[in-house]
């Protein structure tokens, strides 16, 4: 099967620039324009930009055992309907994936139902390290740590097992930094004014700034310590930006971090009109904290742009303070999101690709995919960025059946998502069979 996209506006390696692209089968064969090969199918990308697909670092798609609220299947399909091409699930499902034998059966399980490619986090606990030190570094990932509690019940505070896991390891380790004392006394301290009903608006004091530098600056010093490779995920303050360095090439960093499209679209005062549908762990801080993220994203500290799409039912996320899940559904969206930054002057099409397509391909070693190169696996998005849209529940895919950005208006669509050579999502219809694969990563002895 060959496919050739023309007269392309293609978004790749910092450059913008026209040409057309031939896949054959799953592989990208050329790039230059005015290719005349003959072709099964043709697609006219004038005015269009081609961009690589997105890779997600973080996502939760609640599969095994919350598929009330989510499942592979379902956000996947909303995914490559939002230009994400590749995903990295997390391991607190149920049971948790803190077993060789429970990891394989979320592979197994997204072999037969994921719409676009994927990889699954092997989970760490205070009693583990067995397991996690029999991890593949060619098939998964990286090993995946809470040092706060979240969803599902995987809190490491063991001093002790958190420096055997950082020391033990040559594999990437990422992180949920916040600090769980802190958190308790926060969070016993507003029970004691308010009872259950804490006004959501507190959330950010209770998961606060301090809880958040707390336990990110221990890990960072652990891995310091250690030599180990550590990814902190959804950074939200700004003092914990300084942590992190943007004077070597992420190639050859060893502490990196990510920052996440909701503590980059929301702050603090918008509590009062989301309540709930924005409580997330870590929390959408301040005006500040929003600001300080835009800058570290911009000047290289931050490495990554992830959504931690994270789905609850709506009557889940209706309940009192105290018994409402954190987390809420952003994968069909977060390119819209950068787009519209993008056409605010935000940030440059290009940054976008290097945050959402390029560093994490480069910073979890995923072989041939996150670039429009010849010889890698045509995991392509094409874009019209002169397409009017509103967030509404009749377009939105996810299982739950809503969004924080309902009502938003976009002006950019994605037209095609291509997975592995096949269109898997054309003018707003995905295809329905599975294109996913499991993706592969490069080691050191590669």
């Amino acid at each position: 099967m060959k496919t050739l996209i023309k007269n392309a506006k293609i978004v790749n390696e910092d450059l913008i620039f026209s040409a057309d692209v031939l896949i054959e089968e799953d592989i990208i064969t050329k790039i230059f324009p005015g290719i005349s090969e003959e072709a099964d199918r043709i697609i006219d990308a004038s005015g269009k930009y081609l961009l690589p697909g997105m890779i997600d670092d973080q996502v939760h798609f609640r599969e095994p055992g919350l598929t009330w609220k989510a499942d592979i299947e379902t956000e996947s399909r909303a995914a490559v309907a939002g230009g994400i091409t590749s995903f990295i699930d997390q391991p607190n499902t149920v049971p948790n994936a803190v077993t060789q034998e429970l990891l394989q059966q979320k592979y197994d399980i997204a072999a037969t139902k994921a719409f676009a490619n994927y990889g699954f986090m092997m989970g760490g606990t205070n009693d583990n390290l067995e397991e996690v030190l029999k991890t593949n570094p060619r098939n998964v990932p990286g090993i995946k740590l809470f040092l706060g509690s979240s969803t599902g019940n995987m809190l490491v505070d063991n001093p002790e097992t958190l420096e055997n896991i950082f020391g033990s390891t040559k594999m990437l380790i990422a992180v949920h930094c916040e600090d769980e004392a802190t958190i308790r006394k926060n969070t016993e301290a507003y029970k004691a004014r308010f009872g259950e009903n804490i006004p959501v608006r507190f959330h950010p004091m209770i998961r606060s700034a301090e809880a958040c530098f707390t336990s990110s600056s221990k890990a960072i010093s652990l891995a310091e310590k250690t030599g180990a490779r550590l990814h902190v995920f959804h950074v939200s303050t700004a003092r914990e930006t300084e942590l992190f360095r943007n004077d070597i090439p992420l190639k050859d960093k060893k502490i990196t971090a990510e920052v996440c499209i909701h503590h980059l679209t929301f702050t603090d005062k918008e509590y009062e009109t989301k309540g709930t549908l924005i409580k997330w762990n870590p929390a959408v801080k301040t005006q500040k904290d929003k600001d300080a993220l835009w800058d570290a994203l911009l000047d290289g500290r931050m490495d990554v742009i992830a959504t931690d799409h994270a789905p609850h039912t709506w009557e889940e996320k209706q309940k009192v303070y105290t018994q409402c899940p954190s987390g809420g559904p952003l994968v069909q969206h977060s390119l819209n999101v950068m787009l519209e930054n993008y056409r605010n002057g935000k940030i440059s099409l290009e940054k976008i690709v290097e945050k959402m397509c390029h560093n994490p391909a480069i910073l979890f070693r995923i072989e041939k995919r996150g670039f429009i190169r010849e010889g890698y696996k045509a995991d392509l998005v094409l874009m019209d960025l002169d397409q009017e849209y509103t967030v509404s529940k009749e377009n939105i895919l996810y299982k739950c059946g809503w969004s924080p950005l309902e009502g938003t208006v976009f002006h950019s669509k994605v037209t095609h998502t291509f997975v592995n050579g096949h269109l898997a999502f054309e003018n707003g219809t995905v295809a329905p069979q599975h294109f996913g694969e499991r993706l592969l990563y490069e080691t050191e002895n590669d």
